[in-house]
């Protein structure tokens, strides 16, 4: 199966892509691009996906986090703040 997109190019690359790739060609073109340049599906060894992975499962990273929940609002109340901006 196959789904329709639409890409927006700037000109001069979208000219480029007419003069090089034949109509009836562009968009297996395209699709061989994107395959070589975008990771597999299913593919876990991203190390900016591992990377955020591991800050998730830090259980001593969790815990100072949650420490500094206290300083969210800042000290102030969200509500009494609100309403005197407004006066």
């Amino acid at each position: 199966m196959t789904v329709q997109i639409l890409l927006r190019l700037n000109e001069t690359v979208a000219q480029r892509l007419k003069r090089q790739v034949a109509p009836r060609h562009r968009s297996a073109f395209v699709q061989k691009l994107l395959e070589a340049a975008l990771p597999p599906e299913n593919d876990d060894s991203d190390p900016l996906y591992l990377a955020a992975l591991a800050v998730e499962q830090d259980e001593a990273l969790a815990a100072d986090m949650a420490a500094w929940d206290v300083t969210i609002a800042g000290g102030l109340d969200n509500e009494t703040w609100w309403e005197d901006r407004r006066l």
